[in-house]
């Protein structure tokens, strides 16, 4: 099996191009969960050191798509239905709470760099773009917690961001192309919701687009994943009710 396409290197520093490679095919469902990214393979088939296929190792790590088995290797992460579950509640909890203190503290250039990852996503249009795409919505997600100006709940959203299987939400559009520009649109015009409340700095309205930006999220893992709907309700329940109080 190839483990990367036969693709030219670029300008980019190597490690940047390996994570890049391997992140499209991981997401394109060439890669199963629990399937082994071997160093010496992929050196071998890019015709580079093992130096930086480790690095490009690391990224993924970082990235929340592998993991380091300790005296083993690295592989594509496995997670079980609870898993995923626990990790879709904190970030509908955490993006809740991030969403609220963005819009009182999100600075005007904090604002232009999220209008242009919402403009730059919308030129992304096609499945070979869709790494490119996962990359820029964890980048503006993860910016709205940086304007959250709250250091501990940034550092928790990124270790819940990491945790959470989005890459298996963009696989299921390689399996099911005909969803890809539905599922497009309707990803673009809710980064625009979210991207406008906090302009306007409503909380309240912060807060709701947020949350039905995960929940959709939630539908995706239900219909494409098939986690049961039984424990993805566990976890939005609680949060539905404090929304509930919130806009009363």
């Amino acid at each position: 099996m190839t483990i990367i396409p036969d693709r030219a290197i670029t300008h980019k520093p190597l490690k940047e191009e390996i994570f890049e490679a391997l992140h499209r095919e991981i997401i394109a469902g060439k890669f199963s969960p629990g399937d082994w990214l071997r160093q010496d393979v992929i050196a071998g088939q890019m015709g580079v050191s093992m130096t930086p296929v480790r690095e490009a190792l690391d990224l993924l790590v970082a990235a929340g798509l592998v993991e380091r088995v300790a005296y083993r290797g690295v592989r594509v992460r496995e997670m079980s239905e609870g898993d995923i579950a626990e990790a879709y509640g904190l970030r509908l909890l955490l993006e809740a709470e991030i969403a609220r203190e963005a819009a009182h503290n999100i600075t005007p250039i904090q604002l232009k760099a999220l209008t242009e990852m919402v403009d730059q996503m919308r030129t992304l249009t096609t499945l070979e773009d869709l790494a490119s795409v996962r990359q820029l919505s964890r980048s503006f997600h993860g910016a709205i917690a940086e304007a959250s100006g709250n250091k501990l709940l940034i550092r928790l959203y990124a270790i819940v961001a990491n945790a959470f299987p989005d890459w298996l939400l963009y696989e299921a559009l390689f399996r099911k192309p005909e969803l890809l520009v539905e599922s497009m649109n309707a990803n673009h015009r809710e980064h625009e919701e979210i991207v406008e409340s906090l302009r306007a700095r409503d909380g309240k309205a912060a807060i709701k687009s947020s949350i039905e930006h995960v929940l959709e999220s939630g539908k995706w893992l239900k219909e494409h994943l098939h986690i049961p709907a039984a424990l993805l309700r566990e976890k939005e329940e609680p949060l539905l009710v404090l929304v509930e109080k919130n806009n009363r």
